[in-house]
């Protein structure tokens, strides 16, 4: 490491996300790329997406990048006296998600009342393609509510890796909301309706806004360090292997959720800007300007690993070589990811706060996730990135009717 590497790394080091924030709660937040739903061809925006079903929406969702254009990730600690209390938080929690996925008409309370909604979006609140995914962290199944025998049985507070900068102020949360839309005013008006009609029973934790980056020319969208991001993500009856829990081992009211883990990823953008281009895509083992494997002409290409044992074409410490070897045994430790870009503004030492929302579903946090992530330690891409919050959580089974709720069999 060079010294002008190692005085910007020591320049970012603590305070990984900056220290203009309250409360790991951004004072001034990312923003949505306006244009990201009309721009390339392959973006297509859903005007509603199903709210009841065996699996809650906005985890697997059709279309080309399989995520909409705008997302917040919300982390909040419970502050329900008891079990019943949680409950009645919970069933809120559905209510308004149920209501704002929908969209419709707010009530009219009266001028002698506080409005019924924000009017954000006008008089008529639109579906816009929102979901409202409900997770809960590992926290939540303490003493307090008698749920500890109730715990998935792969829940825990994350792990911290080698070359990770933890933050307390943005880590882990009894719940984890997160709201994504084709745009990011309708996923502020769905955070701030469910805070207002949620103050009693739970407290904002921390919060991040991301954006999912539009084709550019074509293929999938580009992250901060300008490579495709997602193009191996599994889709269809592949994707639905690897992230649906069914282990007889789990609780009975656990089978159809999936394990969540989210990364806030800072990547030290002004650094990877100085950085040769023949570097970057031996570090990613991908062609910068198409997303083709170094082996391959387009994106979607299978790189062949086989042909290339010693790693002359594509490094053997290459990302995508260490994330999915491509062999049998690791199959299995595939993920689902949903990732969205973020920009928080600028640190104390005017340096830029942006990088990556790293957010993945799967069956099993250690054969997957951690499996994976134990491939990357020391990978060269972690002198450019720094981990500095998230959490591991249990994303909810879906509301099956109307009768239903977010977490009925768990608190039943």
């Amino acid at each position: 490491m060079d010294l002008s590497r190692r005085k910007f790394l020591q320049g970012t080091a603590t305070g990984a996300a900056g220290t203009a924030l309250a409360g790991g709660v951004l004072i001034g937040g990312a923003r949505a790329d306006a244009n990201a739903a009309t721009q390339g061809t392959e973006v297509a925006e859903a005007a509603s997406y199903p709210f009841h079903g065996e699996h809650q929406s906005g985890i697997l969702t059709p279309g080309p990048s399989g995520k909409q254009a705008a997302t917040c990730v919300a982390a909040f600690d419970v502050t329900a006296e008891n079990k019943t209390a949680l409950a009645e938080l919970f069933q809120t929690i559905t209510t308004r998600a149920r209501f704002l996925a929908a969209g419709g008409t707010p009530p009219n309370l009266g001028v002698s009342q506080p409005p019924s909604d924000s009017d954000v979006l006008g008089p008529v609140v639109p579906s816009d393609g929102l979901t409202v995914a409900m997770s809960a962290g590992s926290t939540l199944f303490d003493d307090r509510f008698g749920l500890a025998d109730r715990k998935p049985l792969k829940l825990k507070p994350l792990v911290a890796f080698p070359n990770d900068s933890p933050d307390p102020a943005w880590l882990h949360g009894d719940l984890v909301l997160q709201f994504s839309a084709n745009h990011q005013d309708t996923v502020h008006h769905a955070i701030r309706d469910v805070l207002k009609h949620t103050r009693d029973g739970m407290q904002l934790r921390w919060k991040i806004e991301g954006y999912n980056s539009p084709p550019r020319p074509s293929g999938s969208g580009r992250n901060l360090l300008g490579f495709k991001d997602g193009t191996a993500n599994p889709t269809g009856t592949l994707a639905s292997s690897l992230i649906w829990v069914d282990d007889p081992k789990e609780p009975v009211w656990a089978i159809g959720g999936s394990y969540l883990v989210v990364r806030l990823i800072r990547m030290l953008v002004e650094f990877w800007d100085r950085v040769s281009i023949n570097e970057q895509e031996g570090m990613f083992g991908r062609r910068r300007d198409t997303g083709a494997p170094l082996d391959g002409t387009n994106e979607f290409d299978t790189p062949d690993y086989k042909a290339d044992p010693d790693g002359n074409v594509i490094p053997l410490d290459s990302h995508i070589r260490l994330a999915n070897p491509r062999t049998a045994q690791t199959a299995n430790q595939r993920l689902i990811r949903r990732s969205y870009n973020y920009d928080l503004g600028v640190d104390l030492n005017g340096n830029l706060q942006a990088g990556h929302i790293f957010i993945a579903y799967q069956q099993d946090l250690e054969r997957q996730f951690e499996t994976v992530q134990k491939r990357l330690v020391n990978e060269p891409l972690v002198d450019y990135v720094q981990p500095f919050g998230g959490g591991y959580f249990f994303t909810l089974p879906g509301v099956r009717s109307q009768s239903d709720w977010y977490g009925r069999t768990l608190l039943s």
